[in-house]
């Protein structure tokens, strides 16, 4: 085989579909208490709970599948839509002599559940 040759051996192909398919597990798998930080608690989202409507923190990298796949692992729930919205940092005043600070630009995620279907946070 040419080193820059378009032909590839099939004991390659199948190597390569399998380090995948282990990449989208390890994403959804193990890791979704890193994807679902912290319910976010806020009187908005207490009410929208009442509908169906959950928000958690999520981190900057976090996808819309990577939020279902954790949602159903963590809480045994099939979600029916996740929306991702992103905060954006904010200048704070501070009462010290440096005067103003940064607030962090955070991201939430509202997820949508099926009519019946409730998450338990306590």
């Amino acid at each position: 085989m040419a080193i820059f040759g378009t032909k590839k051996k099939k004991e390659e192909k199948g190597a390569a579909a399998s380090r995948s398919y282990a990449r989208t597990q390890a994403s959804h798998g193990g890791f979704a208490n890193e994807i679902l930080r912290a319910p976010w608690f806020s009187e908005k989202a207490l009410i929208e709970t009442e509908k169906g409507v959950y928000t958690f923190a999520v981190p900057q990298s976090a996808t819309k599948a990577s939020i279902a796949g954790a949602i159903k692992e963590l809480y045994k729930v099939a979600p029916r839509m996740v929306r991702i919205v992103n905060l954006p940092a904010k200048k704070k005043a501070l009462r010290t002599k440096r005067g103003v600070g940064t607030r962090t630009a955070r991201r939430k995620a509202y997820v949508y559940l099926n009519k019946g279907d409730t998450i338990q946070f306590a």
